[in-house]
């Protein structure tokens, strides 16, 4: 890989950036200085800086349906913003909630922009109901440590997923307000850590992702857990759902079926699930985020950083035809090494400037992947 761009603009480290989708090339980053730093690829400088609070922001994410709106966790407040006007150098604060007790670690939107998640440090999940303004459900009881990530599951519009540093993969129904399935990495038999090389630490749940709408047909009904012991898990929802449920409830519907939602070769708890560990080139040390490629063909590639300040782009098709197939050859796609461990990253729409890391420093570096 070329050096990387470097976008300056935080006056501290940077801790998240996204990726306009309606906009190309419109780059959106978050930092412990409490600011949020607009990037235009096509431009050299960073175009506007939005000062919104004293504490660092831990998360962004835009309205699924209007990124005109974007929300801001910092501290243990949501903050909604305005900001068409930006080009005029201005935005407007319209809504502030402050339902989470403890820290956010993320916020994050329904796909029909009608409810926000808030997933904080002491363990607890907020949805808020966005037309309402107000409170739907707290969601308690199912992480005993920090809930460090949330993510809505689009073809599940009552469904979330969590994951957390006790280990726990989470997935809710939050209209019930409780969880519909508990999956503990801690457990010994969840450890894939067998393998000669790979990290022993806890295999804490640092970050998860569930498709958009518009690629689910292509990569089917997943979810990718990024693991503090290096391994990245590729889970069928499905399936896993589907074991959760009485036999009886379990009848096939003919035609449904997308490509990924029902393969996979099990594993001995006759789980279909993907292990990316280190035998497969995956990460020596925790995996701090993952993401779903928006260049090219979208959904291609699947985008991980650790804190081995390595990112690893992984073949998104060659993985699931390996569920099939049970052959994980040429699954990684390209290994990019940074001087500094990964918060955060993204990719855009852009045929090049299309890899946004944010690292340990205030320092935003874009590379280019084709």
């Amino acid at each position: 890989m070329t050096e990387p761009r470097r976008l300056r603009g935080h006056k501290a480290t940077a801790t998240c950036c996204i990726a306009s989708s309606d906009k190309p090339g419109l780059v959106a980053t978050s930092g412990e200085d409490g600011c949020i730093c607009w990037f235009d690829m096509r431009c050299k400088d960073v175009k506007f800086v939005m000062d919104v609070s004293n504490e660092p922001i831990s998360s962004l994410c835009f309205n699924s349906g209007n990124e005109n709106i974007i929300y801001v966790s910092t501290g243990n407040e949501v903050k909604c913003f305005d900001v068409h006007m930006l080009a005029d150098n201005s935005w407007k604060l319209l809504e502030s909630y402050n339902y989470n007790k403890e820290e956010i670690n993320q916020v994050t939107c329904n796909s029909r922009s009608s409810f926000l998640a808030s997933a904080d440090d002491g363990g607890e999940i907020k949805i808020i109901d966005i037309r309402q303004k107000r409170i739907f459900k707290t969601l308690r009881a199912g992480h005993t440590s920090i809930c460090s990530s949330v993510q809505f599951i689009p073809w599940r519009p009552w469904e979330i997923v969590t994951g957390g540093l006790d280990s726990k993969f989470i997935i809710w129904d939050f209209s019930k307000g409780r969880p519909s399935k508990i999956v503990d990495f801690g457990l010994p038999n969840m450890r894939s850590g067998s393998n000669a090389g790979q990290c022993l630490n806890p295999a804490f749940v640092h970050s998860v992702k569930v498709p958009d709408v518009d690629i689910l047909d292509k990569i089917g009904k997943i979810c990718v857990v990024a693991r503090g012991d290096g391994v990245i898990d590729v889970i069928n929802m499905e399936s896993e759902l589907t074991a959760t449920k009485p036999k009886s409830s379990t009848k096939s519907r003919k035609g449904t079926q997308s490509k990924g939602s029902d393969g996979g070769v099990p594993d001995e708890n006759g789980r279909k699930w993907l292990h990316l560990d280190y035998s497969l080139g995956g990460h020596t040390a925790a995996v701090s985020c993952v993401t779903f490629s928006l260049f090219g063909e979208k959904g291609k590639f699947l985008v991980s950083g650790g804190n081995d300040k390595l990112v690893k782009v992984w073949d998104c098709s060659r993985c699931l035809d390996s569920w099939q197939t049970g052959d994980t050859n040429e699954l990684l796609h390209l290994n990019i090494n940074l001087t500094k461990k990964v918060n955060w990253l993204c990719t855009t729409p852009a045929e090049s400037d299309n890899l946004v890391v944010c690292d340990t420093t205030k320092l935003v570096k874009v590379y280019t992947v084709s």
